[in-house]
Parts: C-alpha cells; structure tokens; sequence
C-alpha cells in the first residue's frame, strides 16, 4: 500500500527567540525538519508534505530541496486544522497516512513504521510513550482491550487519570488518508482556545466503528524541541546515538563523551578518533586513520567534503576544511589548516602551516609556517607543488605558481615564479655581519639606563 505522511511545522516556536523557525535550527548539523524527514522517509513512505505558516519561504524552500511538498496553514487554528490543509496537496491520495509534528528530530523510522503498520490493521494509531515526569503531557486513557478510549489533556484530568503514565507523542497513524481527512473536516473548535485538535480525531473514527491502537516508544525517540534548552538536549541525545552507532560499527575513540559528529559523517572500522575531535557535515575518515585531540574537521557546500585517507594521521589542533583531500598515511600535524587541497600519499606538513587551493605531491614535504598565498582580495588561485618536493620553513608560496618534483626551497623563501624539476629555489636578502656590534650595543643601553637612575 503506498503511504504519504503529513509534517506538521508551521509552528514559530516563540521559546526559542529566534527569527527562524524552530524546525530549520540544526541538530548534528543538519536542521531538525531534515532528521524528521529522513526518518519518515525510511518508514517507506513515498510522498511528504509539510504544513508551514505563510511567512515560512524560505523552510518552503528547503522542503522542496529535500524532495518533499509544501502546504500551508493560512491560520494557526490547531493541529486539527494544520493537518488539514495538506488535503489541498493529498486530497486524491489513496493510501495510508502519517502524521508527525516536525520538531522530534529523534524520530526513527523503525518506530514511524510500526505505527503504520499497526495502523492497517485497525484503521487508526497513535503513538504513546511513558517519561520519566509525565508533567503537563496528555494522558493516554486504554480501553480494557489496549486500544485508545481517549486522550485527557492533563487540565482536565482527576488524579487517578494524573496517575497514568502512558502518555501522547502526537505522532498518528491511518489506514486511509481519504478517511482521515473526512474525521479531521469533522472536528469542532469547542473549545477555549477555538482550535481544531487532532487528538479528538479518534473520538470521531470510532463513531464510524473505527479502533484506535497504541503503538508504544521511549521518550528519546519522540522528545519534541521548543526552547533553547531542548534543543541542546537534543543535540546531547543525538551525539550518544551517533557515537554508539560508530562504536559498534569498529571505530575507535579514546573518549567518545567529548567527540561531536554530523548526522552525515562515515567513519570506517578501525579509524580512531582522539578526544575533543569536532567533526561536521561531508566528513569521511577511512579505515586506519587517526584524528588526534583538539581537531576539528567540516566539509562545505561550496568547497566540497572532507576525506581523510587509510592510514593518514591528522592532529592534533589541525583543521581540515571543504575541499580537503588526504590521501593514505598522510601527516598533517599540529596547527595546520587544510583547505581546498589534495594532500598525496605520504606527504607530510607537520606543523604550523596553511595549505589552500592547492596540491601537495606524493612524499612532498612542508615546512613549518610554509603558507600558499592563495587569494589576491579578489580571486583565488591555485599552489601546484610536485612529488617529493622538500619546502623549507617560513616559506610564502604565491599563487598560481607551479614547484616542480624534487624540488628543494630554502627556508624563509617567498616564490612567485614556477620552479623547474629538482632545482634548489632560494629568495632571501644576503646575510651580513658587523663584528663587535652585539657588544657595543649593550655597552650603551647600560650606561643610558645607570644614566637615568642618577
């Protein structure tokens, strides 16, 4: 049966103080609305449409970039009505129906799929978990069969229903999209805030004989984001997903605890990664690399990823940039920055060094504080340094320029012209020394200084 899901995400998000709609604030480098739409997706659903406020353009166009459609609440009348204006996008679809709100950036898709299914075979479910404070949340009330009877808003509960402590996601299922369109067009607004609420969307399907069942999760998986401090929470609760999945899959870490991953990274069995490693988006590290402590990798949209070769040894205090490539049993050392470079197989640049827009041969070595002056406040151009090539420390490399294999620069050297194969390039002022001068120097500082003091 083909399935269509409804994201509900027109809500501002007032607690988070922000301009930005709190679905587009990132979790793990990727925006909440993104985790919530690819965990839908791997519940087999084929089409996804989010529901979002007028003024929300610009998350409209991040809906659509994600493959996914657009629907609007014209006016922020409950979840009831929200879920109802993606009829104007769904109202021909034939087939089963999902609707989550878009703030559970910890939603997976295992548990998306389960409630579908149980869905099926009832007609309707609804997703419920038991927190450690049930709080304020709603009380999921059950019949003596397990499935719904409804759903009390904790106002309006006794204590004994306070008691309970199943409680609702706001996750929902159906059998039939078409039939949940016709309950949610029978909701009323009787209510203190005049808002139409999906909650009472069961009430109304089982005056049509419809049951409701329960599908049951932990209250990681549905924990929504509205203020600051959720959202850190939520971003806490993400890395200990993604440092357990990168554990059991072979990969090393000293401290796992102080390590930050992206939602995308691809760590391979049997890389390590040291403490307090900060790696982003478009990061891939191979099989027997190690990132050492205090480095920081991120690949851009721009520049393109980061991939850190077999072998190769980076840290610790380097930064790897978009657009870096190091190839196998590579060394790049303390306080080097990587950016839009190929670095080849076994090449070295130990410590103290800028490497942009540039290439570093097979076996070359860099100096410390060797550095490609890559832009000239307008444009950039490119370093090409050949296999092999030994560059001295505190050298400036001003590109374009091209350094030929074999070649040696002598320390201190700014270059500016291309270098031809194995020559020795040296550019530096010739020294010159006055015998004597060190002595007759400090000779008169001591007496301007005995001077003063009289």
């Amino acid at each position: 049966m083909a399935k269509a899901a409804i994201i509900l995400a027109a809500g501002q998000g007032t607690r988070m103080k922000s301009a930005k709609p709190k679905v587009m604030h990132a979790i793990a480098g990727l925006p909440i609305l993104g985790h919530v739409v690819a965990a839908v997706r791997g519940a087999g659903v084929s089409r996804i449409v989010v529901v979002s406020a007028p003024s929300m353009e610009e998350m409209r166009g991040y809906v659509s970039s994600l493959g996914a459609e657009n629907a609007i609440q014209d006016r922020p009348l409950g979840t009831g009505h929200a879920a109802l204006a993606a009829k104007s996008v769904l109202g021909d679809f034939q087939g089963a129906l999902l609707i989550n709100n878009g703030d559970m950036p910890l939603a997976q898709s295992p548990m998306l799929a389960e409630s579908l299914a149980s869905a099926e075979t009832y007609g309707l479910s609804l997703v419920a978990f038991r927190p450690a404070d049930p709080a304020a949340y709603g009380r999921v009330i059950q019949n003596a069969d397990g499935t719904l009877d409804r759903i009390v808003e904790y106002k309006d509960a006794t204590p004994e229903q306070r008691a309970i402590d199943l409680c609702c996601a706001g996750t929902y299922s159906a059998a039939s999209a078409r039939k949940f369109f016709e309950w949610a067009g029978r909701l009323e607004n009787n209510n203190a805030q005049g808002e139409y609420y999906i909650p009472e969307v069961p009430l109304i399907a089982r005056r049509d004989g419809v049951k409701c069942t329960i599908t049951e999760t932990d209250e990681i998986t549905v924990m929504g984001v509205n203020s600051r401090a959720e959202l850190a929470d939520a971003e806490s609760q993400m890395q200990k997903r993604l440092r357990a999945r990168a554990l059991a899959a072979g990969v090393g870490m000293t401290a796992p605890e102080t390590v930050f991953l992206s939602h995308d990274t691809v760590l391979e069995p049997d890389c390590h990664i040291g403490p307090y490693v900060v790696i982003g988006p478009k990061v891939t590290v191979k099989s027997g690399a190690g990132i050492k402590s205090h480095s920081h990798l991120e690949g851009s949209e721009k520049e393109g990823p980061v991939v850190v070769g077999n072998g190769a040894l980076i840290g610790p205090y380097a930064r790897l940039r978009g657009g870096a490539v190091i190839e196998e049993d590579v060394h790049i050392g303390n306080f080097v920055e990587v950016k839009k470079a190929r670095i080849e197989k076994g090449a070295k640049a130990n410590h103290l060094t800028y490497l942009g827009d540039a290439r570093v041969g097979a076996g070359a070595n860099i100096g410390a504080g060797t550095i490609t002056c890559n832009y000239d406040g307008f444009d950039k151009h490119h370093t090409d340094i050949g296999a092999g090539a030994f560059i001295g420390s505190n050298t400036a490399l001003v590109a374009p320029v091209k350094v030929g294999d074999g070649v040696y620069v002598g320390a201190g050297s700014v270059i500016t012209k291309p270098v031809e194969k194995d020559a020795l390039a040296v550019t530096r002022a010739a020294q010159k020394e006055i015998p004597g001068w060190a002595e007759k120097f400090r000779t008169q500082k001591k007496a301007e200084k005995a001077a003063k003091k009289k």
